[in-house]
């Protein structure tokens, strides 16, 4: 694939509309739109635009200059939606992806479009897993995660946390202790178990 950043002379349709200063062109004209599809160009009038002026074309104001912006260089073996054709021209690096949680989101990226469901929902996997990873990881230190004072399950008890009046989440109120503390106590009954299970056979 040619990179866009190398290619000045290309036309603006070939080009990412959001990388490039021209104002995108329409291929059918207001009145043909507005024939084809009913209630079309609602806003046109920018005064009926709650957002104008911040929307006023002035490509010389901005302060750009370039035609298409420089690359960041690392976009290689990043992980980008589907459907871009490549990395946008700057990215993190703060929070490199890795381990597991990090194939699991590349599985996302790669498989899935985000309009998908199974992109978000296998983020949201990688994204447990990761806070898991660092909540195991956590006990191998000398300050250890603390579930109680750590997860906000205090603040239930205190400003109508437990009464909720007025807030918005008070229909999941009775899901929010499965949530927050049911994986610790699961985790807690496993390590039980297991250290139970290990006397026993120790005993032996």
């Amino acid at each position: 694939m040619t990179d866009p950043s190398k290619t000045h002379t290309r036309s603006t349709d070939e080009l990412p509309i959001a990388y490039v200063p021209d104002r995108p062109q329409l291929r059918e004209t207001p009145e043909q739109l507005r024939a084809r599809i009913p209630g079309w160009g609602a806003d046109l009038d920018p005064a009926d635009r709650p957002s104008h002026p911040k929307l006023r074309y002035d490509p010389d104001g901005t302060g750009a200059h370039w035609r298409f912006p420089e690359r960041q260089p690392g976009a290689e073996g990043r992980e980008r939606s589907i459907e871009h054709a490549f990395v946008t021209p700057v990215f993190g690096t703060a929070q490199p992806l890795h381990g597991v949680s990090g194939h699991i989101r590349r599985l996302a990226y790669a498989r899935y479009s985000e309009a998908r469901l199974g992109h978000w929902l296998l983020l949201i996997v990688g994204d447990r897993v990761d806070a898991w990873g660092s909540h195991v990881r956590s006990f191998a230190t000398l300050r250890p995660d603390n579930p109680v004072t750590q997860t906000g399950v205090l603040s239930e008890f205190s400003a109508d946390g437990a009464a909720r009046r007025g807030r918005s989440d008070r229909r999941h109120h009775l899901l929010d202790p499965v949530i927050v503390a049911g994986p610790w106590v699961a985790g807690a009954g496993a390590a039980v178990f297991g250290a139970r299970r290990l006397l026993r056979r120790m005993a032996r």
